[in-house]
């Protein structure tokens, strides 16, 4: 019997031995800087995406953990952004970021105002695979785009860190815009040495699934588990080609008007785009 018990006992330990090591390596294969940076493991090229973060929407107010309502600039994007609650609707399990038509122009003089969220000083990631499930409303000066910039501009200010279009949509397009900008492609007017953007035809009027997988070599765009477009990594070239080597955080935005899509009708006004939910893997 106790040779037996000695046996048992030796079997288990094993067993929670290398289930112990086992969890310990499943651990490892992000790290994260800062409390909210997630680099990815160099040599995960090949391995299984796995969940990192996420939000589904299912509050009843915006998470404030992982997003911060856009404010005014002036840049054509982000002219009409606004944080009044007009532009913000959380309903069964969607976020919608509206553009609307200014409620009460003695407060804010613009005409319009759009909603939009970022995760800058919340969530940042370097690698890995993000999608962004949502409906795009169309409309004459509708302009919702999905993009990310560098969390800590580490070769100046912009356009030197890059920008990197998950999507962007045009008034009543069938299809969206898939786009990096750099210092390589804005400046240097490389931008078809490699090509810097391709375009994809959406399910219009459903919800689509909007999402880039990005590694050290190269950027792979996707539209509802599909791969669309890519833009490599080329050392060949000027380095500024390839700034997409440090962590970028996350913007979603329902904007309206500019040079690009063209004057807003405030007949078609109010314009949404209703996200379901946002995921990152690494």
């Amino acid at each position: 019997m106790c040779f037996k018990l000695v046996i048992m006992f030796r079997c288990l330990f094993i067993f929670v031995f290398a289930a112990t090591i086992f969890s310990s390596c499943k651990i490892i294969t992000t790290q994260i800087s800062d409390n909210y940076i997630y680099l990815q493991k160099e040599g995960r090229t090949d391995s299984k995406w796995k969940l990192v973060w996420k939000d589904e929407f299912n509050g009843t107010v915006i998470d404030t953990s992982k997003w911060t309502r856009i404010g005014k600039g002036e840049s054509d994007w982000n002219r009409h952004m606004s944080r009044i609650d007009d532009c913000y609707k959380l309903s069964d399990g969607k976020l919608y970021l509206r553009g609307i038509k200014n409620p009460d122009t003695s407060i804010d003089k613009r005409p319009f105002l759009t909603g939009g969220i970022w995760s800058k000083g919340k969530f940042a990631y370097q690698y890995g695979k993000i999608e962004i499930r949502a409906k795009l409303e169309p409309a004459q000066g509708a302009w919702p785009a999905m993009w990310m910039l560098a969390e800590k501009d580490k070769y100046g200010k912009y356009p030197r860190n890059g920008e990197i279009d998950i999507m962007e949509h045009l008034n009543f397009d069938s299809i969206i815009y898939q786009t990096t900008h750099s210092y390589y492609t804005l400046e240097l007017k490389q931008d078809n040495n490699p090509p810097h953007y391709g375009t994809a035809k959406m399910k219009v009027n459903e919800f689509n699934v909007f999402g880039l997988e990005w590694y050290p070599d190269k950027l792979v765009f996707t539209l509802n588990g599909v791969k669309t477009f890519t833009y490599p990594r080329v050392t060949s070239v000027d380095s500024s080609q390839w700034p997409y080597d440090q962590p970028f955080f996350i913007l979603i935005d329902q904007q309206l008007g500019g040079s690009w899509v063209g004057k807003i009708n405030p007949d078609h006004l109010p314009v949404q785009m209703v996200l379901d939910w946002v995921r990152v893997y690494q």
